[in-house]
C-alpha cells in the first residue's frame, strides 16, 4: 500500500518531521537543522512510535555530525561523541533510540582513520540504511502478521503502531494493512489512547488515508465490547521488549492484554527485532518515562482537572510475556518460550541478506 506521508526523513542536511502535534488538523512539516531542534521535536512528540524515533535519531546523528566543526579528526570524535550522548536519552524507554545511536558509533569506532568528512558520509549512508531497513521490516512484519487475521474481523489496536511511527507502514497497522490488501475485511478499533489521544489522533487519521475502516472506542470501553464478542484479535506495537518476552508499550496496553486473557481473545505484539532489548532479562528491568502531570490535568491546552490538583503520568507500563499469544517480527512470528525464538530472531537479523 503506497503512502502520500512520511514520518521521518533527512533532506539538504535536516532531519524532517512530520509534525504529529498537529494531527489531525494540520499536515504540517518540521524541519530540524540542530541537533538541539531534533531533541525537542522527541520529547514533544513531534515524533514518537520505537521505530520512527530510531530512524530520527539515526539521521540526528548525521546532522551532529553535519553540524560538529573541529579542525582536527580527534576534537570532531570528540564533539560528535558528545552529541550523540545527549541525542540517546533524548527518550528513555524507546530502546530503539540507543540502538541507532549504538549502531553508528561502532561505524565511527571502525574507521579508525578517517577525517571528519570520510565520517560524515559513513554516518549518513549507516542512517540511511537504517531507514532503509525499517521500512522493509514494517513491509515483511505485516505479511507475516496478516496471516494470523482472520478472512472477516475486527482488530483492536492501542495508541498508533502505524506508519506514523515507523519510517514504513507500520507494526500493528501493518498487519492489518497486508491483510487488507489481502483482500481480507479487517475493521480496525482504535483505543483513543490517554492522556495523548494518538488513537484519536493519529490512528484514525491515518487508517482513514489509508483507506481502512476505523472506529474510535472510548479507552475504558474496551472490556465491554470484548464481552460482546465484537473483537477477533487485539495488535499493538512495542516500545522495548525484554530477552522474556515482556514488553513495554503505551500506557494501557497491559489492562488490554489482561482483558485479552480473560475473553480469550488473542494478544499479538508485532515490532521489528530492534526493539527486542536482550540485555534485559525481563520487563522489570525496563526504564519508564514519566511525562510531566500538565498531559493530564490539561487537554491540548485546556484544564481539565482542578487547580492544584497534579497527576501521575507514566508514558509505558509493562505487559507480562504470559499474556501474550505471540510476537510478530520481521524475521517471523515468536510463540513462547520467548527468550529461545526472540533470541533467534534478533541473530538472524544481525546477519548480512
Amino acid at each position: 500500500m503506497p503512502l502520500d506521508f512520511q514520518t521521518v526523513r533527512w533532506e539538504d542536511g535536516a532531519v524532517v518531521l512530520l509534525d504529529q502535534t498537529r494531527l489531525p488538523d494540520e499536515e504540517t512539516y518540521l524541519r530540524c537543522e540542530t541537533v538541539d531542534d531534533l531533541i525537542a521535536a522527541i520529547r514533544r512528540l513531534s515524533v514518537r512510535g520505537a521505530p520512527a524515533i530510531g530512524v530520527a535519531g539515526a539521521y540526528g546523528a548525521a546532522l551532529a555530525a553535519h553540524r560538529t566543526d573541529a579542525a582536527d579528526a580527534a576534537g570532531f570524535r570528540s564533539l560528535l561523541h558528545a552529541e550523540l550522548e545527549r541525542l540517546r536519552v533524548a527518550r528513555p524507554t524507546a530502546v530503539n533510540l540507543s540502538w541507532a545511536i549504538d549502531r553508528v558509533q561502532r561505524v565511527i569506532a571502525a574507521r579508525t582513520s578517517a577525517s571528519p568528512a570520510e565520517l560524515r558520509a559513513a554516518i549518513l549512508d549507516e542512517a540511511s540504511r537504517i531507514d532503509r531497513e525499517d521500512r522493509d521490516a514494517c513491509r515483511e512484519l505485516g505479511r507475516f502478521g496478516a496471516e494470523l487475521i482472520p478472512a472477516d474481523s475486527t482488530v483492536l489496536t492501542h495508541c498508533n503502531a502505524g506508519a506514523l511511527a515507523t519510517a514504513g507502514l507500520g507494526t500493528a497497522l501493518s498487519v492489518v494493512y497486508a491483510a487488507h490488501e489481502a483482500g481480507k475485511r479487517v475493521r480496525v478499533l482504535s483505543d483513543e489512547t490517554r492522556p495523548l489521544l494518538q488513537g484519536a489522533r493519529l490512528t484514525a487519521w491515518e487508517c482513514q488515508r489509508m483507506g481502512v475502516p476505523v472506529t474510535l472506542l472510548c479507552d475504558n470501553a474496551a472490556g465491554w465490547i470484548l464481552a460482546q464478542g465484537k473483537v477477533d484479535r487485539i495488535v499493538v506495537g512495542a516500545d522495548r521488549i525484554a530477552a522474556n518476552g515482556d514488553v513495554a508499550n503505551k500506557i494501557g496496553t497491559y489492562p488490554l492484554a489482561v482483558l485479552a486473557r480473560e475473553h480469550r481473545v488473542p494478544f499479538y505484539v508485532a515490532a521489528p527485532t530492534s526493539t527486542v532489548d536482550l540485555s534485559l532479562a525481563s520487563g522489570r528491568e525496563i526504564p519508564i518515562e514519566e511525562r510531566a502531570p500538565e498531559e493530564v490535568t490539561e487537554s491540548r491546552g485546556r484544564r481539565v482537572a482542578p487547580l492544584g490538583v497534579s497527576a501521575l503520568n507514566p508514558a509505558f507500563d509493562v505487559t507480562p510475556h504470559a499474556l501474550i499469544a505471540a510476537i510478530i517480527t520481521e524475521r517471523g512470528v515468536a510463540y513462547p518460550p520467548y527468550d529461545v525464538a526472540l533470541a533467534s530472531f534478533v541473530a538472524m537479523a544481525r546477519e548480512p541478506r
